[in-house]
């Protein structure tokens, strides 16, 4: 099946830094109470909010700060309001870049990643300048060693998968949104563990980046990530794994 998403090899490297950055749970926390205020505080019937848990879940967060999060979004506790916005830009080589926000004074936020975007060797641009790049997709990616090619590509089209690439040691899976929980479950009721699973954003097509370039880029990338208010950050480079080796 056709494809790659070079750019998601960039995400998997750098799991572990974000991690140890601090920030996970305060993005986390943001986007339970965000999910629940949009639309509602059950999980049975709020799957952006079933999808928050899990991730929250994933990274060992404790149930009273689910709980909190969730509560402040439906206003049982009182709490900040965030506003879902979207900021849009080209890094260095002309990679697009879509920054999604959750913020609680979005004026202050456009200045701060406009500043990121001009100090790093990108620019900003107007709404709807790059966002057409990119889908929003279930991604679910899979280690090599867990399962056979035939053998996964079977459980997840059964699923409702549209797609099944391999890249470097990984498998990835996508598929539409309203998919994405029942090819997670799956593979769960088979036992296969997965690398990583969420709701993201996949370019459309793909931008080879050169060396000096992907260093700068990447520094873009960590800098917007680094902001409190950023919750994700996509971009749709290409970066050869030599080159990611390198700079790793």
């Amino acid at each position: 099946m056709s494809g790659h998403s070079k750019w998601a090899t960039i995400k998997h490297k750098k799991a572990a830094a974000d991690a140890k950055r601090g920030k996970i749970f305060t993005k986390i926390i943001r986007e339970l109470t965000v999910a629940a205020k949009s639309g509602g505080g059950s999980p049975e019937s709020n799957p952006r909010l079933r999808v928050a848990i899990q991730t929250a879940k994933d990274n060992n967060m404790p149930q009273d700060n689910i709980t909190r999060a969730i509560k402040k979004g439906t206003g049982e506790l009182p709490g900040v309001s965030y506003e879902e916005v979207n900021y849009e830009g080209y890094g260095p080589a002309g990679v697009a870049v879509y920054v999604q926000v959750l913020t609680d004074n979005k004026n202050r936020a456009a200045s701060e990643i406009r500043s990121i975007f001009d100090k790093r060797g990108g620019n900003m641009a107007g709404a709807g300048s790059v966002a057409w790049i990119f889908e929003k997709k279930g991604l679910i990616v899979v280690n090599k060693s867990k399962i056979s090619e035939d053998q996964l590509m079977e459980i997840v089209l059964s699923a409702g998968a549209e797609d099944l690439t391999a890249d470097g040691d990984l498998f990835e899976v996508t598929c539409v949104p309203q998919d994405f929980e029942n090819v997670k479950k799956a593979l769960a009721d088979k036992n296969i563990a997965c690398e990583s699973a969420e709701i993201t954003m996949l370019p459309k097509n793909l931008v080879k980046v050169d060396s000096e370039n992907a260093k700068q880029l990447l520094g873009l990338i960590e800098a917007l990530e680094d902001h409190d208010d950023v919750q994700s950050v996509y971009n749709n480079a290409d970066i050869p794994e030599d080159v990611m080796n390198e700079i790793s």
